[in-house]
């Protein structure tokens, strides 16, 4: 969750390390802090309650350096005080840390039998208690002697006081990734943090010790066997990670959705000739994913976290109509917990925006250990969940920076629709006909949502009326009761607003009891199918007075005295309006938040990239 960074070289490394922590505030933004070798070769500290900004201030026009730590965090052990800010000290030892050390009591209470008394409430301290209690002078034992002791996950970066310099880095399940350049040798939490020095990185492996000079960055496994790194390019540039004029990066991401979906579409795509006609065909021959993957499975099950969550519930939808066989979706957080039934006939399907989240990374490794079929849809190269996967669906979607996830969502999306197409397929269930014709209609769907971002000014005139709310409920049936659970967290999670998401068909069924006419409800109506069911449920909340935003179909003949608000979305076929639908959700949330008055991209107590369990 917390964002690190390291650097040695030629540059001011405060420069370096400040810049670095302003593009991995994201990750973490209760406190900051960074630690350097000064001229005379000590370490000075200096954090800070608050944002990076706040760090900025108190560092000193005079501060020079060439070799230093940063952090910015995100509160799991301790309170958000100074005390509990990053880098921590411990005789010779200077560290940040991300993740949790599971065992960090036992470790303190033994630890302070020694007269090692910690300062702060924070497990990351005890770690740095730990190494400095073993170091005798040589790093990697040290090091390799520690881990060896701790239970849980961590990226360190971490400064010895007799070793000017030089910087050692070891991570297990946190991520952490590194180049070396011409400015010198950075390593940080995310690339996003070091695309202005290269776009050449490699992640750097569990249980291997990376020591940074400015000179290079040698690795070596905890017994001291020379690593050779696995060098990844990223294929976007700086801007990618701006906000290029717009308000916040949030508004910029929901933006950008019709060229996230068109990279992870198109480069997917084969004419497929059949009978002397062309048909159009998702193929993921240039992913490695071969047809024989979903041939002869009893079952799928998709595991992820929020939002990547709630694009699995599109996809069991997808899959089950398609290829008529049972799909689950479980909470990644507790499928490990389930003891869940897996088999070489299972396949099981990790969604993560990142390729770190803890839980989902969690779930893949069991579904591997007990013989299951692996795929993961990922957006970042090279993350964790990417490598250890057996499979590997690339989204595409760009560097999303905004805490609230807007053009991974969708990508995702299209991630599964492109999936059950093909497998749909593989398994006899389409037709080359009917698969050409469903990739035309995926494809409409980049020109609606241009069409939808054009006319953004209603959904901010709507959103006025949201602003003063306390709670409000979104509900929908099949498709579009999967997208209200993503309506629900997007809202909730900027404008802290209480929401809820409910099957519409349960209304009756207890939930009636809080709809109030001090309660709005956006009700999704796009799926004609049950769009007579739909409308009686909209009666239902309209008849205790709730005001009512309905987002619906242009076909869809629904009494104008039914809603406060109606959304008409652009012509789609049912399976696809959960598209431009989605981005209208997004864009309530957004203005709703803007208009509050809140850190849109930024919300309390949240970070983007969940790396502890």
């Amino acid at each position: 969750m917390c964002g690190i960074i390291g650097f040695t070289g030629v540059k001011n490394a405060a420069k370096v390390l400040l810049e670095g922590l302003s593009e991995l505030e994201y990750r973490g933004y209760d406190s900051a802090g960074i630690a350097c070798f000064t001229g005379d070769n000590t370490i000075t500290t200096i954090k800070t309650v608050g944002k990076v900004a706040s760090l900025n201030a108190c560092i000193p026009p005079e501060l020079e350096s060439s070799c230093g730590i940063g952090h910015t965090r995100w509160a799991t052990h301790g309170g958000v005080s100074k005390q509990n800010a990053h880098p921590h000290t411990c005789g010779k030892v200077t560290l940040i840390h991300n993740g949790i050390i599971e065992n960090y009591l036992a470790l303190r209470d033994e630890l302070s039998q020694s007269g090692r008394q910690p300062v702060s409430q924070t497990d990351s301290e005890i770690a740095a208690m730990l190494i400095d209690s073993l170091y005798q002078g040589d790093a990697l034992t040290a090091i390799r002697e520690a881990a060896a002791r701790l239970t849980g996950a961590y990226a360190f970066c971490i400064l010895f006081s007799d070793q000017p310099g030089t910087i050692y880095c070891i991570r297990k399940g946190s991520p952490l990734v590194a180049c070396h350049c011409e400015s010198g040798s950075i390593i940080a939490s995310d690339m996003v943090a070091l695309l202005r020095y290269s776009k050449d990185y490699f992640v750097l492996e569990e249980n291997h010790v990376a020591r940074m000079t400015a000179d290079g960055i040698s690795l070596c496994d905890l017994y001291g066997n020379p690593a050779v790194p696995d060098y990844q390019t990223v294929t976007w540039d700086t801007s990618s990670a701006q906000k290029n004029g717009f308000k916040h990066y949030m508004e910029k991401e929901i933006h950008e959705q019709p060229e996230a979906l068109s990279r992870t579409i198109m480069p997917r795509l084969i004419k497929y000739q059949e009978n002397d006609t062309y048909y159009t065909l998702p193929d993921f021959a240039a992913d490695n994913i071969p047809d024989t993957l979903f041939r002869g499975l009893s079952r799928i099950i998709i595991t992820a976290c929020g939002t990547a969550m709630h694009a699995g519930m599109m996809g069991k939808i997808l899959f089950e109509r398609l290829l008529r066989i049972p799909v689950t979706v479980d909470i990644a957080s507790e499928f490990r917990y389930q003891n869940p039934i897996l088999d070489q006939n299972t396949l099981v399907i990790t969604v993560s925006q990142s390729g770190e989240t803890a839980d989902t990374l969690a779930a893949l490794r069991l579904a591997k250990t007990a013989g299951a079929r692996t795929l993961s849809i990922v957006n970042v190269k090279g993350s964790s969940i990417a490598r250890e996967s057996g499979y590997v669906f690339y989204t595409h979607a760009g560097p999303e920076i905004a805490v609230a996830s807007t053009k991974a969502y969708t990508s995702q999306l299209a991630a599964f629709y492109l999936i059950a197409f093909r497998a749909a397929f593989a398994n006899k269930k389409f037709s080359a006909q009917e698969c050409s014709l469903n990739m035309e209609r995926l494809l409409s769907v980049i020109p609606a949502l241009h069409k939808i971002l054009e006319a953004k000014e209603y959904t901010q005139e709507i959103s006025r009326h949201l602003t003063k709310a306390t709670d409000l409920f979104f509900i929908g049936r099949s498709m579009d009761y999967a997208l209200s659970c993503e309506g629900s967290i997007k809202l909730k999670e900027i404008s802290y607003i209480h929401s809820e998401a409910y099957a519409a068909g349960e209304l009756k069924h207890g939930t009636l009891s809080l709809v109030t006419a001090d309660v709005p409800v956006i009700a999704l109506a796009t799926q004609h199918d049950v769009l007579s069911k739909m409308i009686s449920n909209i009666k239902e909340v309209r008849a205790r007075g709730a005001f009512v935003i309905l987002v619906t179909v242009k076909d869809a003949v629904i009494e104008e005295s039914l809603y406060d608000y109606r959304i008409d979305l652009p012509d789609s076929d049912d399976w696809f309006a959960v598209f431009p639908a989605a981005v209208v959700l997004q864009l309530i949330a957004y203005h709703t938040s803007y208009l509050r008055g809140l850190d849109v991209d930024q919300p309390r107590n949240l970070a983007k990239s969940v790396t502890v369990e």
